[in-house]
């Protein structure tokens, strides 16, 4: 007997058409399509008015004399760093941000060394010291004026007056320091988050150790607390400095630019506001904007060292 085998079957005439994978460059387009109203939508609003300012900067445009407006390069920016007032707007604001950043620094670092510890009521205790900071700065700035500094009816001079002290006028006095005290008040809590969180992600292994081998609280803090917070320190430094270089509520509210302490802001809004010179105001704002944008890329390379130190340790 012998076993019959079946022909294979025929194979159809038309080949098969393969289905392409979508190319990488199709798929990062489709990835970022619903990105792109948002960036538009940023570049509008941010780039284009910039953009507008640096036009207007290179013409002397008086507003009350629009006929008079002329193309005049670079000379609304020789103004800037030559005019007496506005140097002495730029000293007042170094000079501002520096005294702030470094007060909020040193307070923050204490308050979160004071969080880091546990205690009954430290959610309570986290939550008030945090609320400066979520309060406006224009309604800080009115709370300080009207509440703290008022030399009638004012807390300070209330307290004073209870042990028998002087009652003095705290901004026609002290115009300056009243205006870091309220800056001061309301960066700390930014300035705690920060180094909380470099508290928190320290080895406890390492502490531990070293408690072990005999170190005391203040020689830990001091060889290992601190080296580690050199990073957040920097970053909040840097972060503090892009705000309060830019920081106009304290000083428009509290003492309307007076007494000195006129920054650069400020100065910008006297010159476009008050003297109508747009073109001086836009090379004011132009310089503001450049000096902000040389400290954020300095945070941006904390930030981005921070993070990798973060990959390095997991």
């Amino acid at each position: 007997m012998t076993a019959t085998t079946s022909a294979p079957a025929a194979a159809p005439d038309h080949p098969r058409t393969a289905v392409r994978p979508p190319s990488s460059r199709l798929r990062a387009w489709a990835t970022r399509a619903p990105l792109l109203p948002a960036l538009i939508f940023m570049i509008a609003v941010t780039q284009l008015p910039f953009v507008a300012t640096l036009v207007i900067s290179l013409f002397d445009w008086n507003a009350l004399y629009p006929d008079a407006r002329h193309f005049t390069g670079l000379a609304n920016y020789g103004d800037v760093l030559t005019d007496p007032d506005l140097r002495k707007s730029v000293w007042t604001t170094i000079l501002l941000t520096v005294a702030v950043v470094l007060a909020s620094l040193v307070i923050g670092l204490a308050l979160a060394l004071l969080l880091d510890r546990r205690f009954k009521g430290r959610g309570v205790v986290r939550t008030l010291l945090i609320a400066p900071f979520l309060v406006v700065p224009v309604a800080a700035a009115l709370l300080w004026k009207h509440v703290l500094y008022n030399p009638e009816y004012g807390l300070l001079n209330g307290l004073l007056h209870y042990v028998g002290g002087p009652q003095p006028d705290w901004i026609s006095n002290t115009p300056l320091l009243a205006v870091e005290l309220s800056l001061v008040w309301q960066w700390t809590p930014f300035m705690m988050l920060i180094l909380l969180a470099g508290l928190q992600s320290r080895d406890q292994q390492q502490i531990e150790a070293a408690r072990v081998d005999g170190a005391s609280d203040w020689q830990i803090f001091v060889h290992l607390t601190l080296p580690h917070l050199r990073r957040y320190l920097e970053l909040g430094a840097l972060l503090g400095s892009i705000y309060i270089v830019q920081n106009f509520d304290a000083v428009f509210t509290l003492t309307s630019g007076g007494l000195g302490t006129a920054n650069l802001p400020y100065t910008v809004y006297q010159s476009f506001y008050q003297a109508h010179e747009n073109g001086l105001a836009s090379a004011a704002g132009v310089l503001v904007v450049i000096g902000s944008i040389i400290i954020a890329t300095f945070a941006l390379r904390v930030v981005s060292s921070l993070f990798r130190e973060e990959v390095g340790r997991s």
